[in-house]
């Protein structure tokens, strides 16, 4: 049995007198699927980072794979936005796949047959072996993050962050994009931590939100966080949720703080 991808305890974070979140108990468990939401600026992606060992804890402790957390851990598979390649150099698309395996040292290890299998079975498993040899620059957004998962899975991770990656994406790619997590989540048995602005496409394989707002953490069920009582009281203010059919919308008055979700805003 594989252990546990992550675990924080009593976790916080602060800088200064500002405190992002605190109290924050949380334990990933092996192929569990797991949304991060609250509005902009809260902590959310701070989260990920704490467990890629690039911010540390103000107080309490955080665990990947049983160990402290630790940069360039390669228990961590990490799926960033998706952004427009702005680049001269000729990157192919299993080049990119290749840089989860070698970071920043190009080209090593480049007649490695063990490597170079790692990164086809990689490509494969999302589906991009038709184009992994074409230009990264020549790719559509929805075939640029496709390599990004499998640069992020090339390691074989026990643990998936994934920073917005449904970013800029058609409701098309989305869906694709979503659906290869989920894939990756349940053939790998892999935990996964999945901030998003945007629930509703993740909706149907989340099993656990961790709700960030105001300083405060909730973590449970999207039926036990996405709660009209609930967001009130971590806001201080009175939040509406409505659910439509398998769709989840958070509505906000106008005149409420600028951090609340605007109104009519899904999250």
């Amino acid at each position: 049995m594989r252990i546990e991808p992550a675990r924080l305890t009593d976790a916080k974070v602060a800088f200064g007198n500002r405190v992002l979140w605190s109290g924050l108990n949380l334990i990933v468990e092996p192929g569990e699927f797991i949304a991060v939401l609250g509005p902009n600026g809260v902590g959310k992606t701070t989260l990920l980072r704490v467990l890629l060992g690039q911010i540390p804890l103000t107080a309490g402790t955080a665990m990947v794979a049983g160990r402290p957390v630790r940069r360039g851990s390669t228990h961590i598979g990490y799926v960033p936005q998706q952004r427009s390649l702005e680049t001269t150099a000729p990157i192919r698309g299993r080049d990119l796949v290749g840089m989860g395996i070698d970071g920043h040292k190009w080209g090593f290890g480049w007649f490695s047959r063990s490597r170079r299998r790692r990164i086809d079975e990689a490509i494969a498993s999302v589906g991009a072996t038709a184009f992994a040899n074409a230009p990264l620059t020549m790719m559509s957004g929805g075939e640029q993050q496709r390599l990004r998962i499998a640069q992020a899975l090339v390691t074989n991770p026990q643990l998936l962050l994934c920073d917005e990656p449904l970013s800029s994406l058609d409701l098309r790619h989305q869906q694709e994009v979503t659906r290869l997590i989920d894939n990756a989540r349940r053939t790998r048995n892999l935990g996964v931590l999945f901030v998003t602005h945007e629930i509703n496409p993740v909706l149907p394989y989340v099993d656990r939100v961790v709700y960030v707002a105001g300083g405060k953490v909730r973590v449970g069920t999207p039926d036990e966080v996405l709660r009209s009582d609930v967001l009130s009281e971590m806001y201080g203010s009175h939040v509406e949720v409505f659910h439509r059919g398998n769709r989840i919308i958070v509505l906000a008055d106008e005149e409420r703080s600028t951090h609340l979700h605007a109104p009519g805003r899904r999250i």
